[in-house]
């Protein structure tokens, strides 16, 4: 149970990274890293929730 916990936080924090101001500061010029950090995030996290679901649905835990 902490594990599928930690996988919804992981993909809050790729929401909070695409989300994040960054404009008017000095770290305005890594914030197409950001995105594509908390891109990737969302999508591994969630592929991955996913694919527990599935396995679990089936019966093969």
């Amino acid at each position: 149970m902490e594990r599928i916990i930690l996988m919804f936080a992981s993909i809050l924090a790729g929401f909070a990274l695409i989300k994040m101001p960054l404009a008017g500061t000095f770290l305005s010029s890594v914030q197409p890293l950001t995105d594509l950090i908390g891109i990737l995030a969302i999508l591994i996290f969630s592929l991955f929730l996913i694919y527990k679901a599935f396995m679990s649905l089936i019966g093969k835990q």
